[in-house]
């Protein structure tokens, strides 16, 4: 068999593989695996460095599927190779408890460097992963010890490039000159309602050479595979530009009805269109058919890998000899441990002074920072306001990735995906993005993708109510909070006072899951001491009591504890026994135990007043039916925060009022 006789068999393998698993489960995308079988063959077997018996290895290539609608060719490709992913898993493609979903969910398959679906995203993430690349090979790299060295793919489609958080995070990835990063464009002309001539006539190539991209064409993508293989070569030659390679090909390629069409886009070809397309590549009609030659020609990458990891591991333990107090930070960075006194400097206040919490953020940032230096991050074009700035370090720029300070712009949505990049890569300790609580919902689908792959990162809201005062309703939250309590695996922390601040950092720091962290712009008096970092790590407790049985309960979260706590000593003074709980976590307090819970907030004491500048949804379960939740169900207004809030009857006095008419 001759060498182009063996690809074109492997590359119908991965094509047939796909067709017969989406007619299996009746449902999936035929037209992407189809189509771009060829560019991802090429890139597979000539390019890719990876071990498939060793997927996390540090040094790999990653690849990511942005198009995740395509995830057959991602599974076939990992089957093939020689991933844990037998073919039992392909056969039951879309089914329960099987590792082959939908679309491709990390820390689920083998393999998969990143959940996509939602278009963009993992063109976004790919961004983040090539920028960890560079920040850690720019800490790590010795001469003649290049241990990290590796270089981030994404497969992107059609409607990849239509969605603006590619184009943010690829006018970012131009800027900052990540010449490591190659973006293979499955360029078919169609989307699930009909042809790009409908929505999308631009010249992307020119759109992204003005991002700063080195572009390159294939023309025909389904049978020139020299041709794919010199682009990708001319791309890994281009050191200081990303590129986009784009590879026209035809969306179902080989069924006679059902290519260069949408119809092969969304839906299973059907049984006579598979059969036909399996007379025209001369393939037996069994299901699931792999020829023993393509799966030994793709079984390959199985002994090419371990040579690959073994000739890097021997590398990487002459580096280790040579650096260890780098390769120290190293076992720490990748394996997930923060190294002893990371949080010995955790600043603490006493009372006096008020200050904002988030300037407290700021400090204990840095405070933490200092102890982990491959912990990096940023904001969006707003950091003067949000404190996230790390103190005497670089900032990205211009052919300039490799800084801690991350200066995204105005571009929230692709911060957030380009955060989890980060986090997917790997060796980059609690990356962190940062902006205005009401510009969460640039970034939502960012940070849902986080929650839902459970990666550890930090995003960091600042300005969280009405509080912001003059700049008015467009930038005053009421309903984010609600909206990122609802997202599951996400857990929300909005700390009362500056302590409470440095007690929620050290929770972000050591929790296994993804934080939002929700701070003040206005100044907050020092309502608590060192003491409070249990509470925190729990999410409520009791900051000030009485003796014996509350007859009334007040809660309160963030910038409004201090204003239950005024109501506290008003109460008390005339009497009335009162418990003041802050909660600044819903979801760390939900996570305790029954007893605890029930130890804070006693449920026989029905007798409550709750208080947050947000929306009220959500606080039945804390205030009760019995109970007042003093908050805020309509937008804000333009004025200074404290009339705002006198006006809006967030105050001492309605606090007192509402306790009163309750005990």
């Amino acid at each position: 068999m001759t060498p182009a006789d063996l690809s074109t068999l492997a590359i119908n393998t991965i094509r047939t593989l796909a067709i017969d698993a989406v007619q299996k489960a009746d449902s999936g995308h035929p037209g992407l695996p189809m189509g771009a079988a060829p560019m991802a063959y090429v890139l597979w077997t000539r390019h890719l460095r990876h071990n498939p018996r060793d997927p996390r290895w540090a040094n790999r290539d990653r690849f990511v599927l942005s198009a995740g609608h395509g995830s057959m060719l991602l599974y076939a490709l990992l089957h093939l190779t020689g991933y844990d992913l037998p073919l039992e898993q392909l056969k039951n493609f879309r089914q329960w408890g099987y590792h082959t979903p939908g679309h491709p969910e990390y820390g689920y398959t083998p393999g998969v460097e990143t959940t996509t679906g939602p278009l963009g995203q993992g063109a976004a993430n790919a961004v983040g992963f090539a920028l960890a690349e560079a920040y850690l090979a720019s800490y790590f790299n010795r001469p003649g010890y290049n241990i990290v060295d590796h270089y981030t793919y994404a497969l992107v489609s059609d409607g990849d490039l239509m969605e603006g958080v590619c184009a943010e995070a690829a006018s970012l990835a131009g800027l900052w000159g990540l010449g490591k990063l190659i973006y293979l464009w499955d360029n078919n002309h169609i989307t699930l309602d009909g042809g790009t001539d409908m929505t999308f006539t631009e010249d992307v190539l020119k759109r992204f050479e003005a991002y700063g991209w080195h572009t390159l064409h294939v023309t025909d993508g389904n049978t020139d595979l020299e041709a794919i293989n010199a682009a990708i070569e001319q791309a890994k030659a281009v050191t200081d530009q990303p590129t986009l390679i784009s590879v026209r090909t035809t969306i179902g390629y080989g069924s006679p009805n059902r290519q260069n069409t949408s119809k092969a886009h969304g839906s299973p070809l059907g049984k006579d269109e598979i059969k036909l397309v399996k007379e025209a590549f001369g393939w037996p009609q069994e299901e699931f058919y792999i020829p023993g030659a393509a799966l030994e020609h793709f079984r390959e990458a199985v002994e090419r890998g371990a040579a690959q990891e073994q000739d890097w591991n021997d590398l990487f333990q002459k580096w280790r000899a040579e650096f260890p107090d780098l390769a120290q930070v190293w076992d720490s960075a990748f394996n997930g441990h923060l190294p002893q006194g990371w949080d010995a400097d955790l600043p603490t206040f006493t009372p006096g002074k008020a200050i904002a919490t988030r300037s407290a953020s700021g400090e204990a940032l840095n405070a933490i920072a200092r102890h982990l230096p491959t912990m990096i991050g940023g904001d969006a074009d707003l950091a003067g306001s949000t404190k996230t700035l790390l103190k005497g370090a670089a900032n990205t720029g211009a052919g300039q990735p490799a800084a801690r300070n991350l200066r995204f712009g105005v571009r929230e949505h692709a911060m957030g995906a380009i955060v989890n990049g980060l986090a997917l890569h790997g060796g980059i300790v609690k990356p962190y993005s940062a902006t205005f609580l009401t510009f969460s919902d640039y970034m939502r689908p960012a940070i849902r993708l986080g929650a839902l792959m459970n990666i550890q990162t930090v995003y960091v809201f600042t300005h969280d109510s009405i509080g912001l005062g003059e700049d008015g309703p467009t930038h005053q939250p009421v309903e984010h909070l609600a909206a990122l309590r609802a997202i599951p695996g996400l857990t929300v922390l909005r700390p009362a006072d500056a302590n409470e601040t440095a007690g929620a950092w050290h929770v972000a720091m050591t929790h296994p899951h993804p934080i939002v962290l929700v701070v003040s712009r206005q100044d907050l008096p020092i309502l608590t001491g060192d003491h409070i970092f249990p509470g925190v790590a729990k999410g409520g407790y009791v900051l000030a009591d009485c003796n014996g049985t509350p007859q009334v309960i007040l809660i309160g979260t963030g910038s409004e504890v201090h204003i239950a706590h005024e109501a506290y000593q008003r109460l008390m003074a005339e009497g009335i026994q009162t418990r003041l709980v802050s909660l600044p976590s819903w979801e760390l307090f939900e996570a305790q135990s029954q007893e605890y819970r029930d130890s804070v907030l006693p449920p026989e004491v029905t007798a409550r007043v709750g208080i947050e500048a947000g929306v009220t949804l959500g606080w039945e379960r804390y205030v009760g039916c019995n109970g007042v939740m003093i908050g805020v169900n309509r937008f804000g207004a333009s004025a200074p925060y404290e009339r705002i809030y006198q006006e809006y009857g967030l105050t001492s006095e309605a606090v007192v009022q509402a306790a009163k008419e309750l005990a």
